[in-house]
């Protein structure tokens, strides 16, 4: 056979996946680690911030626009026309290479950005847009006298201060992301206001001035507000890119391994079925020519010794056929494609048919087998192709591991809730507590056992628990220590069939009796022509 018909992956790939997989899975730890306690520098994530600033701008980019034509327009009640278009054109250009600059940063990938010369690049920016706006407090000044008293220069200062506070409330909204940006671009605006009110020398115009930097701190404090709570939403959602990152290398490890172990049991499934083919082939033909020879069917050996060898040879046959059949029998089950048989019958017919096959090697080791059943069972729906290989291992067991003198104990009965149970107990050495769990896994087997018992495979009682728990069962074996053992294998009520009594007595069923006639109805006749309605009634009575 080929060596590498069950290779489940080349082996030199093995080594290089865990190693890929360690180093992601450390990265992503790392990771996860410095976000938990504090350990990453804000500047990791500045880029998420420069992009929150590009796509605020680039979200609404006629807002700033449209607001500063109104102020151009309101702005020719007091100022010039040269010097408010002056002012929009100067504004109008600031605005749209700030937007052009916006989009071509959202265009280029992550790994060419440069944050700091982006960072700067825009602050640059918003400077020049900070002073463009701050002209708009400009205008017009050569023209007002400073009167402060007269309702033109009222109206227009008033107006100026109320365009700081919408300029303001803008721009923290949209450059809150970068707070050195908010500034660059608020700061001489505010100044400008409060420079041109200052000089009014009106003590209103000064307490208006000295409003407009406190609200401009006031903003910039709100600012720095927004900034935290947006650098906290990027390092949430950074957090919660690492804990996805990491459930989706956990489910590509999971998948591979469940991969693996798919490709594993095909292989060993494919492995067992060819290997007992080629292994029962010889194994039948070497027991049949054992058998032969034991027997003497062809002629006289003529030595005692080569007929004992013949025998030896049969019975060790038997033995590793035994064990091929038990292999393949749990692989199957554990695979899931062990297939119940079902149909009627009784579990005291199993229990009885498995006792006779055992009976002949109990009187070999002088064991009494004793049988207790209950009587009248009702029937059950099960495989009697299981039930019997449950019974028969069973008492396998215990033939083994009682020794010569002892009693074997078959129970057949009912339990409280309708099922039914069989019981094998014997007067072997019995299992220690600590040694029930390795007893019941594949291969497995007692300290005593290995002293006591006659060889075996340690597959019988997994082969009984997966059996049982294919009908739906339960499965339960008490041992002490030097009194034997003892193992339950129980069928649930839903297993068991129960008799329906007739409705209707044999012989007396309802529809043997004859079906009552109708009764006979009156015949109508015609009255004679002439007669009158209700004298025909009369008539057709009178003629009943």
């Amino acid at each position: 056979m080929d060596d590498n018909a069950y290779s489940v992956e080349p082996a030199a790939e093995m080594p290089a996946r865990p190693a890929r997989r360690g180093r992601s899975r450390d990265d992503l730890k790392s990771f996860r680690d410095k976000l938990t306690h504090g350990t990453v520098h804000k500047p990791e994530f500045e880029y998420e911030l420069l992009t929150m600033f590009a796509r605020n701008e680039t979200s609404a980019p006629f807002a700033m626009p449209a607001l500063c034509f109104i102020f151009y327009i309101t702005s020719m009640f007091w100022a010039s026309f040269t010097e408010a278009t002056t002012w929009i054109a100067i504004v109008s250009i600031s605005r749209v290479y700030m937007l052009d600059q916006c989009r071509r940063l959202l265009s280029i990938p992550r790994t060419e950005v440069n944050v700091g010369q982006w960072r700067r690049h825009f602050n640059r920016i918003e400077l020049v847009n900070g002073f463009a706006l701050a002209a708009f407090a400009l205008i017009g000044i050569s023209i007002h006298d400073t009167d402060g008293a007269s309702p033109a220069t009222f109206s227009s200062h008033v107006f100026i201060f109320a365009t700081l506070m919408v300029v303001l409330a803008i721009r923290m909204t949209f450059a809150s992301t970068l707070p050195r940006l908010f500034l660059a671009g608020t700061v001489p605006m505010t100044v400008a206001v409060a420079g041109r009110l200052f000089t009014l020398g009106d003590p209103f115009y000064f307490a208006l001035a000295s409003m407009a930097i406190g609200i401009h701190v006031f903003f910039v404090y709100l600012a720095r507000g927004l900034h935290s709570t947006a650098l906290a939403m990027v390092e949430f959602r950074a957090e919660k890119d690492n804990l996805i990152s990491e459930l989706e290398e956990a489910s590509a490890i999971s998948d591979e391994a469940r991969r693996r172990a798919e490709a594993a049991n095909k292989a060993k499934s494919r492995f067992l079925a060819t290997m007992s083919h080629e292994l029962r082939t010889p194994l039948n033909a070497i027991m049949g020519f054992s058998e032969v020879m034991e027997k003497e069917l062809i002629g006289p050996i003529g030595n005692d010794i080569y007929r004992d060898y013949a025998r030896s040879i049969y019975q060790s046959g038997d033995h590793l056929l035994c064990i091929i059949n038990e292999i393949l029998d749990l692989s199957r089950i554990e695979a899931g494609r062990y297939d119940l048989h079902e149909e009627t019958m009784r579990l005291t017919d199993i229990a009885e048919d498995c006792q006779r096959l055992v009976k002949i090697k109990a009187d070999a080791k002088a064991l009494v087998i004793v049988e207790d059943f209950a009587p009248d069972l009702p029937h059950i729906w099960a495989d009697p192709r299981a039930l019997r290989q449950i019974c028969l291992n069973l008492l396998s067991n215990a033939l083994k591991f009682t020794p010569k003198g002892g009693r074997i104990t078959l129970i057949v009965g009912h339990t409280q809730d309708g099922g039914q149970f069989l019981t094998v107990a014997d007067t072997g050495p019995g299992i220690p507590e600590e040694e029930i769990p390795r007893v019941l896994q594949a291969f497995g087997q007692g300290s005593l056992a290995h002293e006591t018992a006659e060889g075996g495979t340690g597959l019988g009682l997994p082969i009984v628990q997966n059996l049982i728990h294919l009908h739906g069962g339960t499965f339960d074996l008490q041992s002490e220590l030097r009194k034997g053992t003892e193992v339950t294998v129980t069928l649930p009520p839903q297993r068991v069939l129960h008799a329906i009594a007739p409705l209707q007595p044999l012989g007396q069923e309802r529809h043997r009796d004859p079906a009552p006639r109708p009764a006979r109805q009156p015949r109508m006749r015609m009255a004679p022509a002439g007669v009158p309605d209700h004298v025909a009634y009369r008539i057709s009575g009178d003629a009943r």
